[in-house]
Protein backbone atom coordinates (compact mmCIF):
# COMPACT_ATOMS: atom_id res chain seq x y z
CA UNK A 1 0.00 0.00 0.00
CA UNK A 2 1.64 3.35 -1.28
CA UNK A 3 5.56 3.96 -0.27
CA UNK A 4 5.90 2.99 3.65
CA UNK A 5 1.75 3.84 3.98
CA UNK A 6 1.44 0.10 4.69
CA UNK A 7 4.62 -0.04 7.03
CA UNK A 8 5.90 -2.09 9.81
CA UNK A 9 3.99 -0.84 12.28
CA UNK A 10 1.11 -1.07 10.63
CA UNK A 11 1.53 -4.70 9.48
CA UNK A 12 2.73 -5.86 13.01
CA UNK A 13 -0.19 -4.73 14.69
CA UNK A 14 -2.57 -6.41 11.90
CA UNK A 15 -0.70 -9.74 12.01
CA UNK A 16 -0.79 -9.32 15.82
CA UNK A 17 -4.73 -9.15 15.78
CA UNK A 18 -4.66 -12.45 13.97
CA UNK A 19 -4.52 -11.25 10.33
CA UNK A 20 -1.98 -11.37 7.44
CA UNK A 21 -0.15 -7.57 7.98
CA UNK A 22 1.46 -6.61 4.51
CA UNK A 23 4.28 -4.64 4.54
CA UNK A 24 5.03 -2.44 1.26
CA UNK A 25 8.12 -3.39 -0.90
CA UNK A 26 7.68 -0.36 -3.37
CA UNK A 27 11.07 2.08 -3.58
CA UNK A 28 12.03 0.27 0.02
CA UNK A 29 15.23 0.87 -0.22
CA UNK A 30 15.03 4.68 -0.51
CA UNK A 31 12.72 4.30 2.69
CA UNK A 32 15.42 2.66 4.38
CA UNK A 33 18.15 5.09 3.15
CA UNK A 34 15.93 8.28 4.48
CA UNK A 35 15.50 6.47 7.75
CA UNK A 36 18.91 6.34 8.64
CA UNK A 37 19.68 9.94 7.23
CA UNK A 38 16.91 11.40 9.13
CA UNK A 39 18.41 9.73 11.95
CA UNK A 40 17.01 6.66 12.49
CA UNK A 41 14.36 8.32 15.43
CA UNK A 42 13.39 4.89 17.73
CA UNK A 43 16.39 3.20 16.61
CA UNK A 44 14.24 0.55 14.79
CA UNK A 45 16.10 0.41 11.38
CA UNK A 46 20.01 -0.45 13.48
CA UNK A 47 18.12 -2.71 15.25
CA UNK A 48 16.88 -4.93 12.89
CA UNK A 49 19.96 -4.18 10.64
CA UNK A 50 22.20 -5.95 13.42
CA UNK A 51 20.11 -9.38 12.94
CA UNK A 52 20.83 -9.34 8.87
CA UNK A 53 22.54 -12.16 8.35
CA UNK A 54 25.61 -10.79 6.79
CA UNK A 55 27.12 -7.91 9.35
CA UNK A 56 29.09 -6.47 6.80
CA UNK A 57 26.49 -5.65 4.02
CA UNK A 58 24.51 -4.20 7.45
CA UNK A 59 27.70 -2.31 8.56
CA UNK A 60 28.08 -0.56 4.88
CA UNK A 61 24.66 0.79 4.89
CA UNK A 62 25.24 2.30 8.18
CA UNK A 63 28.46 4.14 7.46
CA UNK A 64 26.65 5.01 3.97
CA UNK A 65 23.73 6.58 5.49
CA UNK A 66 23.22 6.68 9.07
CA UNK A 67 23.32 10.52 10.52
CA UNK A 68 23.69 10.47 14.04
CA UNK A 69 20.85 13.60 14.89
CA UNK A 70 19.73 13.58 11.37
CA UNK A 71 20.61 15.17 8.34
CA UNK A 72 20.37 18.85 8.47
CA UNK A 73 16.93 20.53 7.16
CA UNK A 74 17.93 22.30 4.26
CA UNK A 75 20.37 19.26 3.77
CA UNK A 76 19.38 17.24 0.36
CA UNK A 77 19.39 13.03 0.99
CA UNK A 78 21.64 11.47 -0.22
CA UNK A 79 19.98 8.60 -2.94
CA UNK A 80 19.90 4.93 -3.31
CA UNK A 81 21.54 3.66 -6.15
CA UNK A 82 19.62 3.91 -9.27
CA UNK A 83 18.30 0.96 -10.79
CA UNK A 84 19.19 -0.90 -13.87
CA UNK A 85 19.22 -4.12 -15.77
CA UNK A 86 22.72 -4.86 -13.74
CA UNK A 87 22.30 -2.58 -11.07
CA UNK A 88 25.22 -1.59 -8.65
CA UNK A 89 26.36 -4.54 -5.84
CA UNK A 90 25.84 -1.44 -3.36
CA UNK A 91 22.38 -0.72 -4.68
CA UNK A 92 21.57 -4.65 -4.63
CA UNK A 93 23.13 -5.08 -0.93
CA UNK A 94 20.64 -2.16 -0.37
CA UNK A 95 17.77 -3.71 -1.78
CA UNK A 96 18.01 -7.07 -0.17
CA UNK A 97 18.57 -5.39 3.49
CA UNK A 98 16.02 -2.85 3.29
CA UNK A 99 13.15 -5.47 2.41
CA UNK A 100 15.16 -7.63 5.24
CA UNK A 101 14.67 -4.84 7.63
CA UNK A 102 10.79 -3.84 7.29
CA UNK A 103 9.90 -7.75 7.31
CA UNK A 104 11.80 -8.41 10.11
CA UNK A 105 10.18 -5.13 11.66
CA UNK A 106 6.83 -6.56 10.84
CA UNK A 107 7.33 -10.08 12.77
CA UNK A 108 9.23 -8.73 15.18
CA UNK A 109 8.19 -10.20 18.87
CA UNK A 110 5.03 -11.98 18.03
CA UNK A 111 3.98 -15.33 15.81
CA UNK A 112 1.78 -13.77 13.25
CA UNK A 113 2.02 -14.27 9.36
CA UNK A 114 3.42 -11.06 7.52
CA UNK A 115 3.64 -10.03 4.01
CA UNK A 116 5.21 -7.86 1.34
CA UNK A 117 3.26 -6.49 -1.44
CA UNK A 118 5.41 -5.47 -4.93
CA UNK A 119 4.03 -3.82 -7.77
CA UNK A 120 4.56 -5.99 -10.95
CA UNK A 121 5.40 -3.05 -12.88
CA UNK A 122 8.55 -2.40 -11.07
CA UNK A 123 10.71 -5.62 -12.25
CA UNK A 124 14.01 -4.59 -11.78
CA UNK A 125 14.04 -4.80 -7.80
CA UNK A 126 11.97 -7.97 -7.55
CA UNK A 127 14.34 -10.72 -6.97
CA UNK A 128 16.59 -8.81 -4.59
CA UNK A 129 13.34 -7.45 -2.75
CA UNK A 130 11.98 -11.27 -2.71
CA UNK A 131 15.25 -12.31 -1.19
CA UNK A 132 15.48 -10.06 1.10
CA UNK A 133 12.44 -10.73 2.32
CA UNK A 134 12.86 -14.26 2.75
CA UNK A 135 15.91 -13.57 4.78
CA UNK A 136 13.67 -12.17 7.21
CA UNK A 137 10.78 -15.27 6.90
CA UNK A 138 8.69 -13.21 5.14
CA UNK A 139 5.15 -15.53 5.10
CA UNK A 140 3.23 -14.36 2.17
CA UNK A 141 4.12 -12.63 -1.28
CA UNK A 142 1.18 -10.47 -3.21
CA UNK A 143 1.89 -8.72 -6.65
CA UNK A 144 -0.45 -6.98 -8.99
CA UNK A 145 -0.20 -4.29 -11.19
CA UNK A 146 0.47 -6.39 -14.06
CA UNK A 147 0.85 -9.80 -14.67
CA UNK A 148 2.98 -11.35 -11.83
CA UNK A 149 3.34 -14.68 -13.99
CA UNK A 150 7.13 -14.99 -13.69
CA UNK A 151 7.16 -14.46 -9.51
CA UNK A 152 5.97 -18.09 -8.36
CA UNK A 153 8.90 -19.45 -10.63
CA UNK A 154 11.15 -16.95 -9.03
CA UNK A 155 10.42 -17.69 -5.44
CA UNK A 156 10.94 -20.99 -5.92
CA UNK A 157 14.37 -20.73 -7.32
CA UNK A 158 15.50 -17.79 -4.78
CA UNK A 159 14.44 -20.25 -2.15
CA UNK A 160 17.42 -22.53 -2.78
CA UNK A 161 19.50 -19.92 -2.80
CA UNK A 162 20.12 -20.51 -6.60
CA UNK A 163 20.66 -17.71 -9.55
CA UNK A 164 17.07 -16.54 -10.40
CA UNK A 165 16.01 -14.73 -13.54
CA UNK A 166 13.28 -11.93 -14.69
CA UNK A 167 12.29 -11.27 -18.01
CA UNK A 168 11.35 -7.52 -18.56
CA UNK A 169 9.00 -5.52 -20.61
CA UNK A 170 11.46 -3.15 -22.76
CA UNK A 171 9.39 -1.00 -24.96
CA UNK A 172 10.02 -0.87 -28.67
CA UNK A 173 12.58 -3.99 -28.26
CA UNK A 174 12.85 -6.06 -31.37
CA UNK A 175 10.84 -9.19 -31.58
CA UNK A 176 12.68 -11.79 -30.75
CA UNK A 177 15.24 -10.23 -28.62
CA UNK A 178 14.64 -10.85 -24.72
CA UNK A 179 16.13 -8.89 -21.64
CA UNK A 180 16.64 -10.29 -18.06
CA UNK A 181 17.89 -9.20 -15.12
CA UNK A 182 19.69 -11.89 -13.02
CA UNK A 183 20.06 -12.26 -9.44
CA UNK A 184 22.69 -14.95 -7.76
CA UNK A 185 22.56 -14.80 -4.11
CA UNK A 186 25.75 -16.53 -3.63
CA UNK A 187 27.64 -13.41 -5.04
CA UNK A 188 25.56 -10.87 -4.03
CA UNK A 189 25.09 -11.57 -0.53
CA UNK A 190 27.35 -14.25 0.24
CA UNK A 191 25.44 -16.64 2.34
CA UNK A 192 25.86 -20.70 2.01
CA UNK A 193 24.53 -22.55 -0.31
CA UNK A 194 22.18 -24.24 2.65
CA UNK A 195 21.52 -21.54 4.23
CA UNK A 196 17.81 -22.01 5.22
CA UNK A 197 15.06 -20.49 3.32
CA UNK A 198 11.25 -21.28 3.33
CA UNK A 199 9.59 -20.09 -0.17
CA UNK A 200 6.74 -17.93 0.70
CA UNK A 201 3.12 -18.26 -0.26
CA UNK A 202 2.03 -16.36 -3.55
CA UNK A 203 -0.75 -14.20 -3.93
CA UNK A 204 -1.45 -12.70 -6.93
CA UNK A 205 -3.74 -9.32 -6.93
CA UNK A 206 -5.80 -9.48 -10.07
CA UNK A 207 -9.25 -8.27 -11.48
CA UNK A 208 -10.81 -10.98 -13.67
CA UNK A 209 -11.36 -14.71 -13.78
CA UNK A 210 -9.63 -15.06 -17.20
CA UNK A 211 -6.18 -13.52 -15.91
CA UNK A 212 -6.80 -15.92 -12.89
CA UNK A 213 -7.13 -18.93 -14.86
CA UNK A 214 -4.18 -17.91 -17.15
CA UNK A 215 -2.27 -17.79 -14.06
CA UNK A 216 -3.55 -21.08 -12.22
CA UNK A 217 -2.28 -22.93 -15.58
CA UNK A 218 0.57 -20.98 -17.10
CA UNK A 219 2.75 -19.19 -14.48
CA UNK A 220 6.14 -20.02 -14.11
CA UNK A 221 5.13 -21.83 -10.10
CA UNK A 222 2.50 -22.43 -8.07
CA UNK A 223 -0.06 -19.37 -7.64
CA UNK A 224 -1.58 -20.14 -3.48
CA UNK A 225 -4.50 -17.56 -4.39
CA UNK A 226 -5.94 -14.54 -5.73
CA UNK A 227 -7.01 -11.18 -3.98
CA UNK A 228 -9.76 -9.99 -6.20
CA UNK A 229 -9.54 -5.93 -6.61
CA UNK A 230 -13.09 -4.51 -7.90
CA UNK A 231 -12.90 -1.31 -9.49
CA UNK A 232 -13.62 0.91 -6.31
CA UNK A 233 -10.45 -0.29 -4.89
CA UNK A 234 -8.12 2.15 -3.81
CA UNK A 235 -4.52 2.67 -4.73
CA UNK A 236 -4.27 0.78 -8.58
CA UNK A 237 -6.74 -0.46 -10.62
CA UNK A 238 -6.97 -2.80 -13.62
CA UNK A 239 -8.10 -0.80 -16.56
CA UNK A 240 -11.83 -1.38 -18.00
CA UNK A 241 -11.46 -3.91 -20.70
CA UNK A 242 -12.30 -2.65 -24.13
CA UNK A 243 -11.90 0.97 -24.97
CA UNK A 244 -11.11 3.41 -22.62
CA UNK A 245 -13.83 5.59 -21.85
CA UNK A 246 -14.21 8.25 -19.48
CA UNK A 247 -16.76 10.24 -17.44
CA UNK A 248 -17.04 13.56 -17.68
CA UNK A 249 -14.50 14.65 -14.87
CA UNK A 250 -12.39 12.16 -16.74
CA UNK A 251 -12.39 8.75 -14.40
CA UNK A 252 -12.77 5.49 -16.60
CA UNK A 253 -15.64 3.95 -17.15
CA UNK A 254 -16.67 0.43 -16.01
CA UNK A 255 -19.03 -2.07 -17.18
CA UNK A 256 -20.39 -5.22 -17.58
CA UNK A 257 -17.19 -6.79 -19.42
CA UNK A 258 -15.71 -5.91 -15.70
CA UNK A 259 -17.96 -7.72 -13.66
CA UNK A 260 -15.96 -10.62 -12.20
CA UNK A 261 -17.07 -14.09 -12.37
CA UNK A 262 -16.56 -15.57 -8.70
CA UNK A 263 -17.72 -18.79 -9.35
CA UNK A 264 -15.12 -19.58 -12.30
CA UNK A 265 -12.12 -18.67 -9.42
CA UNK A 266 -13.44 -20.62 -6.76
CA UNK A 267 -13.56 -24.00 -9.42
CA UNK A 268 -10.14 -23.12 -9.82
CA UNK A 269 -9.67 -24.46 -6.00
CA UNK A 270 -7.71 -21.72 -4.49
CA UNK A 271 -8.44 -19.53 -2.09
CA UNK A 272 -9.41 -15.90 -2.56
CA UNK A 273 -10.28 -12.42 -0.80
CA UNK A 274 -12.37 -9.84 -2.01
CA UNK A 275 -11.28 -5.96 -2.28
CA UNK A 276 -12.52 -2.76 -2.66
CA UNK A 277 -15.91 -1.80 -2.06
CA UNK A 278 -15.65 -4.89 1.28
CA UNK A 279 -14.52 -3.00 4.22
CA UNK A 280 -17.01 -3.65 6.35
CA UNK A 281 -18.19 -6.73 8.55
CA UNK A 282 -21.87 -7.11 6.58
CA UNK A 283 -19.72 -7.24 3.50
CA UNK A 284 -17.22 -9.59 4.95
CA UNK A 285 -19.63 -12.27 5.09
CA UNK A 286 -21.10 -11.55 1.63
CA UNK A 287 -17.49 -11.71 0.51
CA UNK A 288 -17.46 -14.91 2.33
CA UNK A 289 -21.01 -16.32 1.14
CA UNK A 290 -19.15 -16.17 -2.71
CA UNK A 291 -16.56 -18.35 -1.38
CA UNK A 292 -14.12 -16.22 -0.43
CA UNK A 293 -11.75 -16.86 2.39
CA UNK A 294 -11.78 -12.99 3.79
CA UNK A 295 -11.14 -9.24 2.64
CA UNK A 296 -8.43 -6.97 2.12
CA UNK A 297 -8.50 -3.83 3.30
CA UNK A 298 -6.34 -0.98 2.59
CA UNK A 299 -8.29 2.52 2.25
CA UNK A 300 -9.30 2.67 5.81
CA UNK A 301 -6.08 1.16 7.09
CA UNK A 302 -4.61 4.37 5.57
CA UNK A 303 -5.98 6.12 7.50
CA UNK A 304 -5.08 4.45 11.31
CA UNK A 305 -2.97 5.44 13.47
CA UNK A 306 -0.25 2.94 12.61
CA UNK A 307 -0.56 3.68 9.02
CA UNK A 308 2.65 5.73 7.78
CA UNK A 309 0.84 8.12 6.34
CA UNK A 310 1.94 11.93 7.71
CA UNK A 311 -0.29 12.77 10.71
CA UNK A 312 -1.18 16.13 9.28
CA UNK A 313 -2.50 14.60 5.59
CA UNK A 314 -3.97 11.79 7.96
CA UNK A 315 -6.03 14.40 9.83
CA UNK A 316 -6.66 16.41 6.74
CA UNK A 317 -8.28 13.47 4.91
CA UNK A 318 -10.11 12.59 8.02
CA UNK A 319 -11.71 16.34 8.42
CA UNK A 320 -12.55 15.97 4.73
CA UNK A 321 -14.58 12.86 5.15
CA UNK A 322 -16.16 14.42 8.07
CA UNK A 323 -17.42 17.56 6.60
CA UNK A 324 -17.36 16.42 2.68
CA UNK A 325 -18.25 13.01 2.77
CA UNK A 326 -15.26 10.39 1.34
CA UNK A 327 -14.66 11.68 -2.23
CA UNK A 328 -12.27 9.97 -4.25
CA UNK A 329 -11.52 10.41 -8.01
CA UNK A 330 -10.28 7.73 -10.36
CA UNK A 331 -7.73 8.98 -12.27
CA UNK A 332 -6.63 7.57 -15.34
CA UNK A 333 -3.43 9.32 -15.70
CA UNK A 334 -1.87 10.05 -12.28
CA UNK A 335 0.41 6.93 -11.86
CA UNK A 336 3.22 6.11 -14.37
CA UNK A 337 1.97 2.53 -14.54
CA UNK A 338 -0.41 3.35 -16.84
CA UNK A 339 -2.86 2.22 -14.58
CA UNK A 340 -6.14 4.00 -13.06
CA UNK A 341 -5.01 5.41 -9.23
CA UNK A 342 -7.72 6.68 -6.72
CA UNK A 343 -7.02 10.44 -5.67
CA UNK A 344 -8.52 11.50 -2.61
CA UNK A 345 -8.70 15.76 -2.22
CA UNK A 346 -7.74 17.05 1.03
CA UNK A 347 -9.52 20.36 0.75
Amino acid sequence: MGIAVSDWRLARSTSQEGALGVVSGTSINSVLARRLQLGDIGGHMRRALEHFPVPKIAEDILNTYYRAGGKGAEETFKLAPMYKIKTSLAGLRLTVAANFVEVFLAKEGHGGKVGINFLEKIQIPHLASAYGAMLAGVDYVLMGAGIPRQIPGALDTLSQNLKARYKLSVENEATGDETYTEFEPAEIVGLPSDFPLTRPYFLAIIASATLALSLAKKATGHVDGFIIEYPVAGGHNAPPRGQLKLTDRGEPIYGPKDDVDLAKIADIGRPFWLAGGYGGPDRLFRAMEHGAHGIQVGSAFSLCEESGVDPVLKQKALTSIVDHGIRVFTDATASPTGFPFKVVPLE
